[in-house]
């Protein structure tokens, strides 16, 4: 399953990673380019 995941915070970092492990594609997104990097 394809997730996009928006806001890379504590909350949209962790479930975009435990969803990634279930074997999902996740792309995670933020306005603040320091908080992807």
């Amino acid at each position: 399953m394809k997730v996009t995941v928006v806001g890379t915070g504590y909350v949209g970092l962790v479930t975009g990673a435990c969803l990634s492990e279930m074997g999902n594609h996740v792309m995670c997104l933020d306005v603040d380019p320091a908080k992807i990097q």
